[in-house]
């Protein structure tokens, strides 16, 4: 399994569960460490910064450099730098990605605006949502940070942005451009920051629907664990298979 450089490690459902760490995730990035092989860590979760989510990591013993997290957030603020920079933006979101615009350079508004960026949001309300809806229907840009209905939790699967991003299509007839898995944008920010070939990474998720389908978008190989989602028996249905189904990453340090 040293075969790569580049593993890339979703977060919710293959890391930890909510606050819960999975025991045999924390071992493989241990044993990766071990090896000199420090792992990235891919996540759609756009409402934590770089610096919560390492510090998340922290206290479930897997220490890494805020640079090896890239979240949904810093995709969708490097989309807006590169395509859109100078544009009014209306956001939708947490701290995740309120920072990830402000290192850009991007101020936002509460107005009408000429792109809209909606990420999970836990004080959405409907003001917020109408001022989206209005924006788009006046011809905004119309982006989200992902496209997840749900996401797992101590408490069980709760909404996530997809859910309400889907609201936002049915009222106005747009669809919306993903910023996160399944789109390869964070894998393609790895690649370029770090100077990875493909057959070097390899996408390691619970979900099928973001994690594998990225990986297989991006052309890398992938590998689906049974501890989230998606589970195995669903996962080997597809016409689109991972290169590896694990039980979970044990398996992999065997």
């Amino acid at each position: 399994m040293l075969n790569y450089k580049a593993y890339c490690l979703d977060l919710d459902g293959t890391v930890y569960k909510g606050k819960t760490p999975i025991k045999e995730a924390v071992e493989f990035v241990h044993f990766l460490q071990r090896n000199g092989i420090d792992p990235l860590f891919v996540t759609n979760n756009s409402s934590m910064t770089q610096k919560q989510l390492q510090q998340k990591l922290s206290l479930m013993d897997i220490h890494t450099n805020e640079d090896h997290i890239i979240s949904s957030s810093i995709a969708a603020a490097n989309y807006i730098s590169e395509h859109y920079y100078g544009k009014s933006v209306f956001m939708i979101g947490e701290n995740g990605l309120q920072e990830a615009l402000e290192l850009k350079k991007i101020d936002c508004t509460e107005d009408l605006a000429d792109v809209v960026v909606m990420g999970i949001d836990h004080h959405i309300n409907y003001e917020k949502l109408a001022t989206a809806c209005l924006s788009i229907r006046a011809g905004a840009v119309f982006l989200s940070t992902n496209s997840d209905h749900a996401f797992p939790s101590e408490r069980g699967f709760l909404p996530g942005n997809g859910a309400f991003t889907k609201l936002v299509e049915h009222s106005t007839g747009v669809e919306a451009l993903f910023m996160g898995k399944p789109q390869p944008f964070m894998l393609e920010l790895i690649q370029k920051k770090f100077g990875f070939n493909k057959d070097e990474m390899v996408m390691i998720g619970d979900n099928y629907d973001t994690d594998i389908l990225t990986g297989i978008h991006m052309g890398i190989h992938t590998a689906h664990v049974n501890s989230g989602v998606t589970r195995t028996e669903i996962v080997s249905q597809q016409l689109k298979k991972p290169t590896y189904l694990l039980e979970s990453l044990s398996e992999w340090i065997r």
